[in-house]
């Protein structure tokens, strides 16, 4: 990786988790689900309105390290507006992202959650920016089946 991206990259982790999007927590009939790291203290709560088969909002509230809170702030940009289905597989190309690596154009295709690829090389760091996706998942199964 080039040292222009790798900067633009680290800018971009940096700017979400100092002004995460979607931080804030959802009333009413919202699925949310909540996890956490005991080996770093990480914890979030995302929560999740599905209507008509779709994201209609997604959210997250929670306190964690700079790679947990930007992956939970980009991760809800990302599925935004999108079927389970497709969240499902966006949710499978990111842990496989962060945990083994992918070809170029898959990267390509991740947009701005390719800014993760470099935490496979710290396996702790990867588990940081899995958290925030695998509450996504709980919410939308209790979402629904509600």
């Amino acid at each position: 990786m080039s040292t222009t991206l790798h900067h633009l990259y680290r800018d971009l982790i940096v700017d979400h988790s100092k002004q995460p999007r979607n931080f804030r927590r959802l009333g009413g009939g919202a699925a949310l689900a909540e996890e956490y790291n005991p080996l770093c203290g990480d914890r979030v709560t995302v929560y999740v309105e599905l209507a008509d088969d779709v994201l209609h909002d997604v959210a997250f509230q929670g306190v964690g390290c700079a790679v947990a809170t930007a992956s939970a702030s980009l991760m809800t940009e990302a599925v935004q507006g999108r079927s389970p289905a497709v969240v499902a597989e966006l949710c499978d190309s990111f842990h496989t992202l962060v945990t083994e690596g992918v070809e170029p154009a898959a990267i390509e295709a991740l947009g701005g959650l390719a800014v993760f690829a470099g935490v496979r090389a710290f396996p702790s760091r990867a588990q940081c920016a899995l958290l925030p996706w695998r509450a996504l998942r709980t919410a939308l199964r209790r979402s629904e089946s509600s």
